[in-house]
Formats: C-alpha cells, sequence, structure tokens
C-alpha cells in the first residue's frame, strides 16, 4: 500500500500535467486549422489572381497582334485607294471607249461574220481584199464601224490566241485567223493542210488543254464509225486525217450535227444507232491534198480552212520567228 501511494504522488501530477498538455494540443490544434484555413485562403487568392494576370496577359498579346494586323491592313488600304486613284481614270475612259464602240457593233459584226463564213478557203492576200471591198462598200452605204476592222480585231482573244501559239500554230496572221474559224465557227473545220501544220496543231492542243482526250482516225479505218460513236458519247475531240476529196456519207449526219432532243439529252443517230451527245465532244478534218476541188454540197457541210504556206505566210512566220530570236523582249511585249 506503502509503495502505492507513493507512486500515485508521482504519477498523479504527471496525469494532471498530461491533461493540462492535451487540452493546449488542442488549443494549438485548433488554432492551427485556423491557420491552414486561412493560408488555403490566400492560395486560392493567388492563384485566382495568376489567372486573371494570365487571361490578361493573353488579353493584351491578343490586342498586340490585332493592332499590327490593323496597321497592315491600313497600309495596304492606303496602297490601294492610291492605285485605284489611277484607276479610276483608266475605267473612265474604258466607259467612253466601249460607249464610243457601242455604235459600232453593227458593222463590226457584220465584217466578222461575213469572214467566218465565206473567208475560210482563201490566201491571206485575198482575205484583206475582202475585208477591204466590205469596209468601203459599208461606208457608203452608211454603216458605222471601226476604222480598219477586221476579224482579228473583233473575235481574237489574246490569251487565247497566246494558248494556241503554244500548242504549235504557226504566228502568221493567216494561221491566226484560221484558229479563230475553227473554234468560232458553227460547223466542223476542214483543214487543206499539206504542210500538215493544222495537223500538228490539233494533236498538241488535244495534249495541252485539260480534260480533253484526243483520237486519231483515218477513212481507211473499218471500225471508224464504231470509234466515232464512242468519242461523241464520251465527249472527245477526234481528229480525221488524210481526207480526199470524197467524204463518206456515213459522216454526213456528224458533219452537219442532226442532233434530236430526247428528254433532257441530246442524241445523234449514227448509221443505225441512236447514240448520247456530249456537248464536248469536237470534230477536225485535215486533208494534205494542195489545191482539193470539192463539191458545193461538201462545202456547206464543213468549213474548209486554207493552212497552205504562202510566199507571204512563211515571211510572216520568219519574221516572227526572227524578233523571237534576236528581241524576244519585242516578242513578249506582243505577246
Amino acid at each position: 500500500m506503502l509503495q502505492y501511494h507513493e507512486t500515485l504522488k508521482v504519477v498523479n501530477p504527471l496525469r494532471a500535467q498530461a491533461a493540462e498538455m492535451g487540452a493546449k494540443l488542442d488549443l494549438v490544434m485548433k488554432d492551427l486549422a485556423n491557420k491552414e484555413a486561412q493560408l488555403k485562403e490566400v492560395k486560392d487568392g493567388v492563384a485566382a489572381l495568376n489567372k486573371a494576370k494570365d487571361e490578361l496577359i493573353a488579353k493584351s498579346k491578343k490586342l498586340e497582334e490585332d493592332l499590327d494586323t490593323c496597321k497592315k491592313k491600313m497600309v495596304r488600304a492606303k496602297k490601294m485607294i492610291e492605285g485605284l486613284a489611277g484607276e479610276k481614270e483608266r475605267w473612265t475612259d474604258t466607259v467612253a471607249s466601249l460607249t464610243e464602240a457601242q455604235k459600232y457593233i453593227t458593222g463590226d459584226s457584220l465584217i466578222a461574220a461575213g469572214m467566218i463564213c465565206y473567208s475560210g478557203p482563201f490566201i491571206s492576200q485575198f482575205r484583206e481584199s475582202m475585208e477591204e471591198l466590205w469596209r468601203n462598200k459599208m461606208t457608203e452605204l452608211y454603216v458605222e464601224r471601226t476604222d480598219g476592222v477586221n476579224m482579228r480585231s473583233v473575235l481574237g482573244v489574246d490569251m487565247t490566241i497566246r494558248s494556241w501559239a503554244v500548242a504549235g500554230l504557226p504566228s502568221d496572221n493567216l494561221s491566226i485567223e484560221n484558229g479563230i474559224i475553227m473554234f468560232g465557227s458553227r460547223r466542223w473545220p476542214l483543214m487543206i493542210d499539206p504542210q500538215t501544220q493544222a495537223n500538228k496543231f490539233i494533236k498538241k492542243m488535244g495534249q495541252n488543254t485539260a480534260d480533253v482526250n484526243l483520237d486519231v482516225f483515218k477513212l481507211s479505218e473499218s471500225n471508224l464509225i464504231r470509234s466515232l460513236e464512242l468519242a461523241i458519247q464520251f465527249g472527245k475531240w477526234v481528229l480525221l486525217e488524210n481526207i480526199g476529196e470524197y467524204i463518206d456519207p456515213a459522216l454526213e449526219p456528224i458533219l452537219l450535227q442532226q442532233k434530236v432532243k430526247q428528254g433532257q439529252n441530246w442524241t445523234i443517230k449514227v448509221g443505225e444507232r441512236s447514240i448520247p451527245y456530249n456537248d464536248n465532244f469536237k470534230f477536225f478534218l485535215t486533208t494534205t491534198l494542195p489545191n482539193p476541188h470539192y463539191s458545193p454540197e461538201t462545202s456547206v457541210k464543213v468549213t474548209i480552212l486554207n493552212f497552205s504556206i504562202t510566199p507571204v505566210g512563211l515571211e510572216e512566220q520568219m519574221l516572227n520567228l526572227m524578233v523571237l530570236l534576236e528581241m524576244p523582249e519585242l516578242q513578249e511585249k506582243k505577246n
């Protein structure tokens, strides 16, 4: 008992001290919890401020980029306005010239239409005399026209003519006029081509033109009609070489373009069959005969074009070639 009493004398103060320390610990832990909560609030506030800072920096950067873009647009707009200031005069002059040319449309169109219809078989000198004759007659009849008007000035498009030159069309005036008639006439062209210039031009044009398939045939081929049927259906270009003075009557529906409307589509009868007609189809005929004689019946079915080289045409071709070689800047300006 005595030992127990002595032990309690030691333990009880310690228990009292432990209880006191435990109470103090609870207070400290409660205070720590409060401080941690405050710290979390501060950290959340700092995170929110950092996010706001990043958003403002991004917004500032975007505003700077927008400002830079606006400055560039202002510079370009200023240049455009300065450029358009000069264009206004050009447009005004263009409107005036077009208004002036409007009253010449009838006379100019008459010359161009007449040349397309009638000048194909003739050489350049005769074509020029035809145009001169018609111009003089129009003057007598008081039909207004452009001074010195000709078919090329009315129907020629510089970019198109340039593409023809790239495809091998000779640069003399006769060949260019033939190109205008070839692609501007309603009837398919039959080209008198002893030097095969037109033949080479059509072949290269077919190769250079996008979405064009060119088939080359001769009258002697046994499956010619069947091949033409397929070409018509699929919208191909067809070059029929070495035509003589006689044309197979089986080609007449194609030459006369005897199309028939069936529903929404066109058909054409070739032989005993009616086949769909594709508007992309083109038909070219060439002959190497230097001076063929075609009957009036044949002449009204096709547009005859004379590609024969004359001394004047050869001289013009050689001159253009010399200018291209010796003075390319002049040729570039012409093009």
